[in-house]
């Protein structure tokens, strides 16, 4: 059974996060190539989830010249199994992972009207998900828990409507 661990996140953003997202998948034994630089990029200027067709978008009109979908469906599958990104699967969109060192269990709370996600470190929950797969025999390999509700914008926005 997974056990449930606590640590203190480094949360990184702008340049720092791309460095930290670099050094991740190269201890991985992959190359930062510019290609996959230029997804990150974008990907971590998303403040909603992004499409692997919303970043091919912006990264055709950076670039000048069309690029392929599945090139950035590549990228992002060995982004999401590399932790660099985490993947919305009700969405079937993508998020930047803010701590690219830590593997977690996702835990997302997505927002049904603005699409907001919010990603939730909580060991105990997932292991008590991972516990409660494993007594029916199952063998967890990537649990991913996603809330649909309201944020706390959109929320508050109906109590006022």
């Amino acid at each position: 059974m997974a056990t449930a661990t606590r640590h203190a996140h480094a949360h990184h953003h702008g340049a720092a996060l791309a460095e930290a997202a670099q050094a991740e998948l190269e201890s991985r034994g992959e190359q930062w190539t510019q290609l996959r630089s230029a997804v990150f990029d974008i990907l971590s200027r998303f403040e909603k989830p992004a499409s692997a067709y919303d970043i091919t978008e912006q990264l055709s009109a950076a670039q000048g010249r069309r690029i392929a979908a599945n090139s950035v469906y590549r990228i992002l599958d060995l982004f999401v199994t590399s932790n660099l990104a985490q993947r919305i699967e009700s969405a079937n969109a993508y998020i930047a992972n803010p701590h690219p060192g830590c593997r977690h269990d996702c835990i997302f709370l997505v927002c049904d009207n603005c699409g907001q996600a919010t990603h939730v470190d909580d060991d105990a929950v997932a292991a008590k998900v991972r516990e409660a797969a494993e007594k029916a025999g199952f063998v967890p390999e990537r649990p991913v828990i996603e809330v649909h509700g309201r944020c706390t914008d959109c929320a508050a926005k109906a109590t006022l409507s």
